[in-house]
């Protein structure tokens, strides 16, 4: 059984999501990522948690660029990927896959997800189901592949495909409509992202958001994950070819 942790979601800049993560038995509160620095403050303050540590996913402003202010304001220890340490302002911890990261008594697995960006990491507490993907994968979509390859980014999903299908994927971004768009014209007739598509509308016509994703359900209807099925590998001109056929796909959607 896992340590239960309070997981806060909330919406920053345009449409970042923002993510404490607290551990009641200890009061660790981790930032995953750092978008808005203020924001984070206010929203820790709001709940009388103290961030003890910054997890950063990858380099990027959007995720990275709080993180000397917040270690200003309250002396955090900033853990983020080896691979992109000088990138990563004020690094204390820098972390590869395979390692653990912990907070409080609460463990979390680092799993090395490059592609989007080369050092790019997830976070996954088993106990929790909960993984943070970063911009890694998103509801319905992936990160566009700024500086790996395809078939870097391909293996990388397949390692977010490997984590048990009951597992809540904290993306960083609420772009799930958009992909929605782009989803179907890949799959038409695709029942359960038809479905999927449904539900997007009708949360984001409520101001809800669609994340987390459960992974479950991202393998039935994500397209980027479903690289490797026959039919999808046939359709998009690559039998036989898992790397191929999701770079085609990638392509289609950098050009949607």
């Amino acid at each position: 059984m896992g340590i239960f942790l309070d997981i806060h979601q909330f919406p920053c800049l345009n449409d970042n999501y923002g993510y404490l993560v607290h551990e009641p038995a200890s009061g660790q509160t981790a930032a995953i990522d750092t978008p808005d620095a203020e924001r984070y403050l206010e929203e820790a303050q709001k709940r009388g948690w103290t961030i003890t540590q910054v997890w950063n996913t990858h380099w990027h402003p959007d995720h990275a660029g709080g993180n000397l202010r917040l270690k200003e304001a309250t002396g955090c220890r900033i853990l983020g990927p080896s691979g992109e340490a000088e990138k990563i302002p004020g690094l204390d911890q820098p972390l590869k896959g395979g390692d653990v990261a912990m907070l409080g008594e609460a463990a979390a697995s680092v799993i090395d997800v490059p592609g989007h960006t080369l050092g790019h990491i997830a976070f996954h507490f088993a106990g929790q189901s909960a993984a943070f993907v970063g911009d890694a994968v998103f509801a319905l979509g992936c990160g566009r592949v700024f500086e790996g390859t395809m078939d870097m980014m391909w293996q990388s999903l397949k390692r977010v495909k490997a984590l048990p299908a009951k597992t809540q994927l904290y993306c960083a971004h609420e772009y799930t409509a958009s992909n929605a768009r782009f989803a179907v014209t890949i799959e038409p007739e695709n029942k359960a992202l038809k479905e999927y598509v449904a539900w997007i509308d009708k949360q984001r016509s409520n101001g809800l958001p669609t994340v987390p994703a459960l992974l479950e359900r991202e393998l039935a209807t994500n397209p980027f994950l479903r690289a490797d099925l026959p039919a999808m590998q046939l359709a998009m001109g690559f039998p036989g070819n898992a790397s191929a056929t999701f770079g085609e796909i990638r392509g289609r959607k950098d050009r949607f």
